[in-house]
């Protein structure tokens, strides 16, 4: 797990400064952040909550690998795209990741059958993400065959990754990663992942066919997805209160990533109603949305993953040092999205230098810490 975070952190680190410079191909670019960082950290951190939430054992070996291959396929998808591989190359590495996809969902089913009683709701959340995931590589393949349709299928694309597969992984883990970083269990977690499920699904598909193909669908399916994640945000603050969300970084690292979602989905309509360009909506959901959720989920899940088993005083210790300038840095994100928003890059591109700079010294410090 350790391998895969820290080749997450740098993809999205390159991806960021790529985008702010508009150095690369920006579809490489893209890549690299969603291909080489995103959908590995999500593979890794979906095996490491699915066996909590069906009460089963650890991930078997090719479970654990999996991750590590997904980053592989993703670097050759990163440099076929920016032209240093013939194009061709595209088809197989997609075949790759879909039957790596399907191996994995077949693991999910497998674990939810083997649980004593009913698994917690959130596994099918992941179960959810994943099809849209495939479902987005399906469409590869017809961006070729297909080219007077290229940008409808490749919008159809880009949304069903961003808010099917992130959206949906992110909705369905919050509430379950929170109660843990704040160690206080929230009883009404289980109940909103149960009932928020289709609406969530429903506006993905809404958002995903409306960009790519039915325009109308698109500001009513963001609505509904932003309804059930401002619901969410509702609910945290009810239970926990502002004060409590920001006592801990890993908190509110979470708090900002979920406030940059709902940031991003406005952002969204924006962009459909063509008041917003689609280069700065994009960096503004990386720096927004992504970097403060990979950051609080990786403060709270890289001391369990570098220490496994019983919980040492070291874990708690490493877990202090990550932590310590969270709630800055998910200050630092949140604006360095508004500002690309507003048409800042330069003023964003010093709140993202400043976000990631304080989240590379605490990890540089946390390293450190030794069993």
């Amino acid at each position: 797990m350790i391998p895969t975070a820290s080749l997450t952190l740098l993809a999205l680190l390159v991806s960021v400064v790529l985008t702010l410079t508009e150095l690369g191909s920006p579809v490489a670019v893209a890549h690299l952040a969603f291909a080489v960082g995103i959908v590995p950290l999500i593979f890794a951190a979906i095996s490491h909550f699915v066996p909590v939430l069906t009460r089963t054992g650890d991930p078997e070996k090719h479970i654990r690998w999996l991750p590590g291959l997904l980053q592989i396929t993703g670097l050759i998808v990163v440099a076929t795209l920016q032209g240093w591989l013939p194009r061709w190359v595209l088809h197989p590495i997609v075949t790759v990741d879909v039957i790596l996809g399907l191996i994995f969902l077949h693991w999910i089913f497998g674990r939810a059958k083997r649980c004593l009683g009913s698994p917690h709701p959130g596994w099918r959340w992941y179960v959810a993400a994943l099809t849209c995931l495939l479902l987005a590589l399906f469409v590869v393949p017809l961006l070729t065959a297909v080219p007077e349709w290229y940008g409808q299928l490749r919008a159809l694309h880009l949304h069903l990754n961003t808010l099917g597969l992130v959206g949906l992984a992110a909705l369905g883990t919050l509430p379950v990663l929170l109660p843990t970083v704040l160690g206080q269990g929230d009883p009404d977690a289980a109940g909103w992942l149960r009932r928020r499920l289709w609406p969530a699904l429903a506006g993905v598909f809404a958002v995903s066919l409306g960009a790519g193909l039915f325009w109308w669908l698109a500001v009513p399916g963001a609505a509904i997805f932003f309804v059930v994640s401002f619901g969410l945000l509702g609910q945290w603050i009810r239970r926990y209160g502002i004060r409590r969300l920001l006592s801990d970084g890993a908190a509110a690292s979470l708090l900002a990533a979920l406030l940059g979602l709902l940031l991003n989905l406005m952002a969204g309509v924006a962009h459909a109603a063509n008041l917003l360009a689609a280069r700065p909506a994009i960096a503004a959901w990386a720096l927004g949305f992504l970097l403060p959720l990979v950051t609080g989920a990786l403060t709270q899940l890289l001391p369990v993953w570098r220490w496994p088993g019983p919980v040492i005083p070291a874990r708690a210790l490493m877990r202090e040092q990550l932590a310590m300038s969270g709630v800055w840095r998910a200050a630092f994100f949140f604006l360095g999205g508004l500002a690309l928003l507003a048409g800042l890059p330069v003023v964003g591109g010093v709140f993202a230098g400043l976000a990631i700079g304080l989240f590379a010294f605490g990890l540089a410090q946390a390293m450190r810490v030794s069993r």
